[in-house]
């Protein structure tokens, strides 16, 4: 098998991905919180919800973590099927503040074996690392790991990309054909804000879960 071809066992993609943070390998990574997901958190921060649950699937370095933490969030939630990326979130946020590790739960695991529910989930590249096989499944999972009223925000790569290797790429229409069932659309559009290595390539949306 290539080294770049997803595979299909657990404990064979755990090793994929984790390998890829050990070496560096991570080309997707901004070392920041990248813009579209910035503007959702300051939205969510502007609607008072830093009460609620917030989730971070495949969450990756999770600089957005900080910043939900940053802004007052009291229940963040992240998971990532690589213990690198976890344990490296884990130190950045015990050596920047204590309070905001209380605040901080961690998840080394599958994304698809969560059982909890939240109220907020943010998406950005975790959909596009998924061989499309699982792109059902992955929105019936979010819509069951939803409050009701519970919103699914972030970005998607609104772009082809690879066949046999992550990134996947798609369409904004076949996107929205897998959402329409199980959520109502209240942002869908072109992402005017992305990171400049990415213009021109994300869909920038907000969803909310319909009961």
């Amino acid at each position: 098998m290539s080294p770049n071809v997803l595979p299909e066992k657990s404990e064979e993609l755990e090793q994929f991905w984790s390998q890829r943070y050990e070496s560096g390998q991570t080309g997707w990574d901004l070392g920041a919180v990248s813009p579209p997901l910035k503007h959702w958190i300051d939205i969510w921060t502007s609607e008072n919800m830093q009460d609620r649950s917030v989730l971070l699937p495949g969450c990756g370095n999770a600089y957005e973590a900080n910043y939900l933490l940053e802004n007052g969030f009291q229940d963040v939630t992240v998971v990532d099927i690589a213990w690198p990326a976890i344990h490296r979130l884990q130190q950045r946020v015990s050596e920047q503040s204590a309070e905001h590790l209380a605040h901080l739960s961690t998840v080394h695991g599958n994304f698809f074996d969560l059982k909890d529910r939240y109220s907020l989930i943010l998406e950005q590249t975790f959909f596009c690392a998924l061989d499309p096989s699982l792109r059902q499944p992955y929105v019936q999972k979010m819509h069951g790991l939803l409050e009701e009223q519970g919103e699914l925000a972030g970005v998607l790569f609104d772009a082809p990309m690879h066949d046999h290797r992550p990134p996947f790429g798609g369409t904004a229409a076949e996107y929205r054909e897998l959402f329409a069932p199980y959520f109502d659309f209240l942002t869908w559009e072109s992402c005017s804000i992305s990171h400049p290595a990415r213009q021109g390539s994300e869909l920038l949306f907000r969803l909310r879960k319909r009961s």
